[in-house]
């Protein structure tokens, strides 16, 4: 295979032959094909597209261009299960729903990524925690899994390299969202990962990468017929992101936020709703729960009887963190020295919120990245946020900046007034689980 003529032929309109697409991801990852080579690649589909069959071929090509995960020798006695967000602002959702998943005997290798633009990562979220180690080698990850039902890591190096180094050279080319190329980007580090049944959380909305349900329904038919085509069963919930899904965001505001939902200390309904609603497509994909009644049941019990809280302190201590982090995260969790309220200049109810708006307040909080090699303050973010449908009395709170110095978070309670909108009237919520897919 001649690299230019396989990219001549994806330019003009062509179908690519599955045994060239091997081939050229083969090159791709022992460094023999050109960066130059590969974004000519990246925006060729991005123009072009992919059919179903070169998708699945190029998921399948970049799976195997590193170690293909096996849980079989370890004997689980329950189904290998994960669930993947494409990002948004105020979602934590992984923390509380792998150990939920895990005290309902599931078993969840979490594969999980850093802040990408204006979204949260899990990762950055899981390094506020001292000692936590994100990066594991394969034999301390396939350990804690097996202890504790869960763990939530960071791609390795071994895993799907090709995709690593093709996602590189499409961050930098302005060939993100073509949706093939985020079809083959997940699943293949899905399907390595071993997993026997995935659950996807298409984010849409003004806070969302994908910010019409157009778009976001073509990714979620997309990833789901394509992993199922290569043998991973996996469902597709579109949930909305107008708006923050947790009342906060930023790193260790969210963990503290999530361990306390987890102890039962906050209830915070709209991340409940997409909790469960994720937990039972996990339970059901995994042959847990005969129906979507029982494994709501099951999930309530987990979380209510304290056993996911469980599964989480497990999985942290297993993973190098403190073996009382669940009991006492606040004296471990790093704080910021500033703290301002955001007052309404009017009263009314909360009509609408720029979602992405807020995540780059964050960002210029220190609590995002501007560049790849940016270190980022674990300890900044926003908390105590206004929901849609919410009354504000004026002079009352739309939420709380927790900024490093009095200027930034001065610059930050000017942008938190600019992202609401307050209406006389009150509205009722918009949906939160707005499509799905199976």
């Amino acid at each position: 295979m001649l690299a230019q003529e396989f990219i001549r032929a994806k330019r003009d309109g062509g179908v690519l032959a599955c045994d060239d697409i091997a081939a050229f991801i083969a090159a791709l990852t022992d460094g023999s094909l050109s960066e130059g080579q590969a974004a000519a690649f990246a925006m060729a589909v991005f123009f072009r597209g992919l059919a179903r069959d070169e998708t699945v071929a190029l998921t399948r090509a970049m799976a195997q261009s590193g170690d293909m995960m096996d849980w079989a020798d370890l004997d689980l006695p329950g189904p290998v299960l994960d669930k993947h967000s494409t990002g948004g602002v105020g979602d934590n959702v992984s923390l509380m729903l792998a150990p939920l998943v895990a005290a309902c005997g599931g078993y969840v290798p979490m594969i999980s990524g850093r802040g990408l633009g204006h979204t949260g990562g899990t990762l950055d979220k899981l390094d506020t925690i001292p000692g936590y180690v994100s990066r594991p080698d394969g034999a301390l990850f396939r350990r804690v899994v097996r202890e504790a039902g869960a763990a939530i890591i960071g791609q390795t190096r071994r895993l799907a390299p090709a995709d690593q180094r093709l996602y590189a050279i499409r961050d930098v080319t302005a060939t993100v969202e073509s949706i093939p190329l985020i079809t083959a980007s997940i699943l293949s580090k899905k399907l390595a990962a071993g997993l026997q049944g995935l659950v996807m959380d298409v984010k849409s909305g003004n806070g969302a990468f994908m910010p019409t349900l157009e778009r976001a329904e073509a990714l979620a038919g997309s990833i789901v017929d394509v992993a199922k085509a290569c043998g991973l069963p996996t469902a597709a919930l579109i949930t909305n992101m107008d708006a923050p899904l947790a009342p906060v965001a930023g790193n260790a505001i969210e963990v503290a936020q999530a361990v306390a939902w987890l102890r039962g200390e906050r209830e915070d309904a709209r991340l409940r709703e997409v909790v469960m609603a994720l937990g039972v497509r996990m339970l059901r994909l995994g042959g847990l729960a005969a129906s979507d009644g029982e494994a709501a049941a099951k999930l309530a019990t987990a979380l209510h009887s304290g056993a996911a809280a469980e599964r989480f302190a497990r999985m942290v201590a297993a993973l190098g963190g403190p073996g009382d982090f669940i009991e006492h995260c606040d004296k471990y969790l790093p704080a910021a020295p500033v703290h301002l309220e955001v007052t309404a200049q009017k009263g009314g109810y909360v009509e609408a919120i720029a979602t992405r708006a807020l995540g780059l307040v964050v960002v210029e909080l220190g609590g995002g990245r501007r560049r790849v090699e940016d270190i980022i303050d674990p300890a900044v973010g926003l908390s105590d946020l206004a929901l849609p449908g919410q009354f504000i009395a004026r002079g009352a709170p739309l939420a709380v900046v927790h900024a490093r110095d009095q200027a930034s978070g001065a610059a930050a309670v000017a942008g938190v007034l600019q992202a609401y909108r307050l209406s006389d009237k009150a509205a009722a919520a918009p949906p939160l689980i707005l499509a799905s897919r199976d």
